[in-house]
């Protein structure tokens, strides 16, 4: 089990996730920001409307994918 925080992912705050693959903290931090959104927090706008276009992109966003999953790879186990 690895740990990244949603800053670490491009977005504004320390929340922690925990995931045992790259996918799982992608996962969550796709669902974090739509949460935060969704309950009026506009500072998690932005990287909110970047995940969109991610996943509407994804050819586009592999850079950021390969990226992620890299820094995750580095990660200690917790």
């Amino acid at each position: 089990m690895k740990t990244m925080t949603c800053q670490q992912l491009g977005g504004p705050c320390e929340l922690a996730h925990r995931g045992e693959t790259a996918d799982e903290i992608i996962q969550a931090q796709d669902k974090h920001l739509k949460d935060a959104v969704k309950n009026g927090d506009a500072a998690h706008e932005t990287a909110r409307s970047e995940m969109k276009y991610r996943w509407l992109h994804p050819k586009k966003s592999l850079g950021w994918y390969n990226d992620t999953k890299a820094a995750f790879a580095a990660l200690p186990e917790s």
